[in-house]
C-alpha cells in the first residue's frame, strides 16, 4: 500500500496532476494538503491496482489502465495481457484522419478504437502468404483476433457482399461492429506495404457501409487497413483528401517457414555425420 502511494504522490508532485489525467468528473483534488484519491480509483480492484504500479513507468500509462479497467471492468488476466502487449502506447498510434472526418467527440472515439501495429504473432504462416492466406488464418483463430482488436467487438462477416442499387457487388475483407461505439468497422487486410490505392478502394468500403447497413442509431463507420507495413509520410498523404474516416495500421507476426520431407530428411542426415 505504501508502494501504490509513493508511486501516484511522487509522480503527481513531479509531473503532471493527476487531475489532468483523469476524466472530467473524476478530478482529483488536494484536502489540507493531501491529495484525495478519485472515486474512479475505488472501481478498480486492488491487484489490478498492484500490477498497474508494477507494470507501468509513467503516471499518464498507470492511468490510462485505471481508466479502461474502470470503464470496461477488465478481468485481471486481460489487464496483464493487454500490458504486456504495450497497449498503451499502441491504442491510437494508427495514422488516420479522424479529425478532418468525424466531429467531436467521435473523432477522439475512434482513436481509442483502434491501434498499430496489432499483434498476430497467435498466427502460424508459411514462409510465403498472400492477402487471402492472411484473412484465412484470422477467421480460423477469429476468437483470438477479436481479443486483438479489444473489447466490444463484434464479428459480421467475411467477404461480406455488399450489393449496389444495380445489383453489382463488392466484398470487403472484414466486416465489425462495435457494439459500445455503435458503428461498423471495415477492415482491409494487406500481405504487402501500404501503397495509395488501398485508401481509395476502403473509402469507398465505408460509403457503402453507410449506405446499405447502417442503420438508425449508428455512429459513421470508419475503415481500417492492416498491412504488412507503411510510409507514415505516404499515408497522410493518401488519407489528407479522404471523405470517409480511415486508419491504417501494420501487424506484427512470427513467420513459420515450411520446411518439405526432404529438407528434414537432410537435416536428420546431417546430424547423424
Amino acid at each position: 500500500m505504501k508502494r501504490w502511494y509513493l508511486f501516484y504522490y511522487q509522480k503527481f508532485i513531479k509531473g503532471q496532476q493527476v487531475a489532468d489525467l483523469l476524466p472530467t468528473d473524476e478530478k482529483s483534488h488536494k484536502v489540507g494538503g493531501f491529495l484525495e484519491m478519485p472515486d474512479i480509483f475505488g472501481l478498480v480492484p486492488w491487484f489490478h491496482h498492484i500490477h498497474i504500479i508494477s507494470k507501468c513507468k509513467t503516471l499518464d500509462e498507470a492511468l490510462f489502465y485505471v481508466n479502461i479497467v474502470a470503464k470496461e471492468g477488465w478481468s485481471r488476466s486481460y489487464l496483464e495481457n493487454q500490458v504486456t502487449a504495450k497497449l498503451f502506447s499502441r491504442q491510437g498510434a494508427l495514422v488516420n484522419n479522424f479529425d478532418k472526418t468525424l466531429p467531436e467527440p467521435h473523432n477522439d472515439l475512434a482513436k481509442e478504437l483502434l491501434k498499430d501495429p496489432y499483434n498476430f504473432e497467435f498466427l502460424t504462416m508459411k514462409e510465403r502468404y498472400d492477402e487471402h492466406d492472411l484473412e484465412d488464418a484470422l477467421v480460423q483463430n477469429i476468437t483470438r483476433f477479436l481479443l486483438e482488436l479489444g473489447q466490444g467487438f463484434s464479428f459480421v462477416g467475411r467477404q461480406m457482399e455488399l450489393q449496389m442499387p444495380n445489383g453489382q457487388a463488392f466484398f470487403p475483407d472484414l466486416v465489425f461492429y462495435h457494439i459500445p461505439q455503435h458503428r461498423y468497422v471495415i477492415v482491409e487486410l494487406k500481405a504487402v506495404n501500404f501503397i495509395p490505392e488501398f485508401a481509395g478502394k476502403l473509402n469507398f468500403y465505408v460509403t457503402a457501409a453507410d449506405e446499405l447497413l447502417r442503420g438508425e442509431g449508428d455512429n459513421p463507420s470508419v475503415g481500417l487497413v492492416i498491412c504488412k507495413s507503411s510510409d507514415k509520410t505516404i499515408v497522410e498523404w493518401s488519407l489528407k483528401d479522404i471523405q470517409k474516416p480511415l486508419g491504417v495500421a501494420t501487424y506484427q507476426l512470427q513467420e513459420v517457414v515450411e520446411r518439405t520431407v526432404k529438407e528434414i530428411a537432410l537435416r536428420n542426415k546431417k546430424k547423424e555425420k
